[in-house]
């Protein structure tokens, strides 16, 4: 009989990427027993998502997991960031977890200094998204009944028109051709509020216009 897989946290955002790992790893038989989250202590706010961190709570009964929020000041350092998120991976319930999963698909220096830091710690980093082709990835995401709306974008990279639209495949056919179809280099975020891994369905946030 093969041995269980090690305790599992992952990274939650509340976006479609992290939504998606989640799918994934329950899909393959393991799934986390944790989420694992940031809000800026100021705002109450998921950090760069700018989404309410009380969504976030919505979202993780949801999907039937504890959440564990990491208050972090703004501005954040790193030395400030790596001591609270020390501190969290600590105690319970993050201090049974010997793996954290992350939704990150490409951007090789964040993998690094994850796998750097969590190898510290005497944990290992998992992603299980890493490498897939982008465009077939959000489709495969809207395929699998995910529905999400774009809650920030970075107005240097995409027009702020697109916050607050549904990210659904009218908005992939509208993305520039330079901005990637999944945001993995912080053009927008998103926040999901319906999909396979939902016990019920959310009401969409709203987006300031």
């Amino acid at each position: 009989m093969p041995a269980p897989p090690p305790p599992l946290a992952l990274a939650w955002s509340g976006g479609k990427d992290c939504a998606f790992a989640l799918h994934a790893l329950r899909e393959a038989g393991e799934p986390p027993f944790a989420l694992l989250t940031t809000i800026d202590e100021a705002t109450d706010r998921v950090p760069h998502h700018d989404v309410p961190a009380a969504l976030l709570r919505e979202q993780a009964a949801a999907v039937g997991l504890p959440l564990v929020e990491v208050a972090l000041p703004d501005p954040c350092p790193n030395e400030a960031y790596e001591a609270r998120m020390a501190q969290a991976l600590g105690a319970p319930p993050l201090l049974a977890a010997r793996e954290f999963a992350f939704g990150d698909l490409f951007l090789e220096d964040l993998r690094a200094y994850r796998e750097d830091r969590l190898a510290r710690a005497g944990r290992r980093a998992r992603f299980p998204l890493w490498g897939r082709d982008t465009a077939r990835l959000a489709r495969e995401v809207l395929d699998a009944g995910f529905r999400a709306t774009i809650t920030a974008v970075d107005p240097a990279r995409l027009d702020p028109s697109f916050a607050g639209r549904e990210y659904d495949a009218a908005l992939l056919a509208d993305l520039p051709a330079d901005v990637d179809p999944c945001g993995e280099r912080g053009e927008f975020h998103t926040f999901v509020w319906d999909g396979p891994v939902f016990s019920r369905p959310l009401a969409p946030p709203r987006v300031a216009g």
